[in-house]
């Protein structure tokens, strides 16, 4: 079982430890999403715009686990870097069960008020009906996200980010031959489900990742003969889990409600702008995937430097992923200008759909470096115990920035579906100074400045 002491040894090779099976472990679950999207682009183009909308409406419920994720990677990081194994233990075992009880909360609220969500941004028909109940299935898949993000955030916290990255390859794999069995079934054995199998086939290969995630953390040597009474929940523990779990899923909200807000703003050039958005944005998500790794292991890095009191090292940690992630840039950015297109066709052979996706990702390869510095600085912020400045970042950015950019230019200018691109882009832009000028004045206070 990995168990690194980040507070030790080259910055660069630690870097190599997480980043790498992060990236591929993020990889496989951005390609486990693509299959889903192929398989929904041979049902029906409603089908692809019903599987945008109703897995962003259940993205908003997901965001609770990646801030508790984000938690544990701060808490157990930070009782790690000052050796406090007793403490590690506590927060971990407390993270858990505090996982197990927002899946509670969230089913049943998102039971409730997720149909009228999805409502919100979608026209009657077919892809709203899609939606509604794509989402309704996908709510049995919580449990098995949420415990998997926490226990991932526990074990990078420990520098294991391979575990992850080996469940997520098997959910791949898995997911290539349940969604047609879940979706066309077995002729004169099983009924097909339609695109309802897609979200089956979720809910059976995310439980599978829950089960191994869960399985590793067991296995920590500072969670050894942990006992089900360390679950009870502890209002002190509680709260420090809340406190920096709430600004990250909140942040993520944000980030999610301004997708909602983009589909509302796409609805009314019709279900190819909608469709074009879902399959574009999972083109981005694969060239931004070791951008992903690179600034997600800097949370634990940091973390645990920090806790360690070594000021520099964190420094050094920033500027490496900066380094690092500029390099990524430059051989990301062109392939998203010339060949977006081209990725675009592999999902779909409607040409309004392929050319109003290559639209967005054109304007995206501009962007990339400016989200590659946005997911490093809210990592760092995070390793520094001030999450609450990533949700005003986000505020600024994905709930203003988005909503006021992409109003002046289509509500008030007339663009097209261009003018949704260049508001999103507007918004990151200034987003990304805003979040300059909070990192460098949180980096003052807390490890003498951002300079390495």
């Amino acid at each position: 079982m990995r168990d690194v002491d980040l507070t030790d040894g080259p910055i660069a090779g630690h870097f190599r430890t997480l980043a790498v099976p992060a990236a591929m472990g993020m990889l496989f679950s951005t390609l486990y999403n693509v299959v889903d999207v192929y398989y929904a682009g041979r049902l029906s183009t409603d089908a692809q715009a019903g599987l945008a909308i109703g897995f962003q409406a259940f993205f908003i419920m997901m965001s609770v686990g990646f801030g508790i994720g984000a938690a544990m990677g701060a808490l157990v990081g930070n009782a790690r870097g000052q050796k406090d194994d007793a403490g590690a233990r506590r927060v971990a075992m407390q993270g858990l069960s505090f996982a197990l009880l927002a899946c509670a909360v969230l089913i049943v609220l998102g039971a409730l008020g997720g149909p009228a969500l999805i409502d919100l941004v979608s026209e009657p028909g077919a892809y709203r009906e899609a939606a509604t109940g794509y989402f309704h299935w996908l709510l049995a898949a919580l449990p098995g996200f949420l415990l998997a993000y926490a226990g991932n955030g526990i074990l990078q916290a420990h520098g294991d980010s391979v575990t992850m990255q080996r469940a997520m390859m098997a959910a791949f794999l898995a997911n290539i031959g349940l969604n047609p069995l879940f979706i066309y079934g077995i002729p004169g054995l099983v009924p097909g489900m339609g695109f309802d199998g897609i979200a089956v086939a979720t809910v059976v290969s995310q439980t599978g990742v829950m089960l191994y995630v869960l399985r590793a953390v067991r296995a920590l040597r500072v969670l050894r003969g942990a006992g089900a009474a360390e679950l009870r929940p502890d209002a002190t523990r509680y709260r420090a889990i809340a406190g920096q779990m709430a600004p990250t899923s909140l942040s993520l909200v944000v980030m999610f409600a301004s997708g909602f807000v983009v589909q509302y703003a796409l609805a009314r050039f019709g279900g190819h702008a909608v469709a074009a958005y879902g399959i574009a944005l999972r083109i981005e998500q694969i060239l931004l995937l070791p951008v992903l790794g690179m600034t997600g292991a800097l949370l634990p890095i940091a973390a645990q430097n920090f806790g360690a009191g070594q000021a520099e090292r964190v420094r050094a940690a920033l500027w490496f992923c900066w380094k690092a992630g500029a390099a990524m840039t430059l051989v990301a950015a062109p392939l998203l200008w010339f060949g977006g297109g081209m990725a675009m066709a592999l999902f779909t052979d409607d040409p309004r759909v392929i050319a109003v996706g290559h639209a967005y990702l054109r304007v995206d390869s501009i962007l990339f470096g400016v989200y590659m510095m946005l997911f490093s600085i809210n990592s760092l912020l995070q390793a520094l115990k001030r999450p609450i400045w990533t949700l005003w970042i986000s505020l600024y950015r994905q709930g203003f920035g988005v909503a006021f950019f992409v109003w002046l230019l289509v509500g008030v200018a007339g663009m097209d579906e261009t003018g949704v691109w260049l508001g999103i882009g507007a918004a990151v832009a200034s987003g990304w100074l805003l979040a300059l000028a909070v990192a460098a004045r949180v980096a003052g206070r807390e490890i003498g400045g951002l300079r390495a």
